[in-house]
């Protein structure tokens, strides 16, 4: 179909610690458990989850859909894991990609309880990013963490993201809007894709 890639991109990237790679259908069992296991961890950092991001069934309809977002390019949704590939230890998500005048995309991560404090989120986002400026040449990536997630601060500073702005009652958060602090990170040395994209 038109404005349709053929396939979904296949991305494994490797890290000292981790495999770090587009999550695929196959993965709705490892997705909802790593979602249930976490779920009251994460839960004051994400919109309200119901109940189907704890079980495969659920996953199911909803990998279908982000391998579309995949195939089109509109969204890359990342997955981190030990090196056997037999755990999620985090997420990493690139939305809303887009191009023409902009190529840009909003990134949202999370990263399991008992994984905390390891350097992980760091040391996968460098290797997705890397993906995302040099193979997808996005130009500007925008993060958005709430004033009190200073650990998300500290993290996204790490990478180079510049704080921009302060949106007030900015994201629908465990039930609650709260107020975000907007970042990005631009590539300066950004040339266009070969295919005009």
């Amino acid at each position: 179909m038109f404005g349709y890639r053929s396939a979904a991109p296949r991305v494994r990237l490797t890290t000292d610690r981790l495999v770090v790679r587009l999550v695929h259908e196959r993965d709705a069992w490892r997705m909802a458990d790593y979602y249930s296991e976490n779920r009251l961890f994460l839960k004051p950092w994400e919109p309200v989850r119901d109940d189907s991001h704890c079980y495969p069934s659920g996953w199911q309809a909803r990998l279908g859909l982000i391998s579309d977002m995949h195939k089109q390019g509109t969204a890359f949704y990342f997955i981190l894991m030990d090196s056997d590939e037999t755990e999620v230890r985090g997420v990493a998500n690139f939305s809303n990609v887009l191009r023409g005048s902009f190529h840009a995309c909003y990134l949202g991560y999370s990263l399991g309880e008992k994984w905390q404090g390891q350097g992980l989120m760091f040391e996968a986002l460098q290797s997705a990013i890397r993906y995302m400026q040099r193979q997808q040449h996005i130009h500007r990536i925008m993060a958005n963490y709430m004033p009190h997630n200073q650990r998300s601060g500290d993290l996204l500073a790490r990478l180079g993201f510049e704080k921009e702005g302060y949106a007030k009652d900015y994201l629908l958060i465990d039930g609650r809007w709260q107020d975000h602090v907007l970042t990005a990170l631009t590539l300066r040395e950004w040339t266009p894709d070969r295919r005009g994209q």
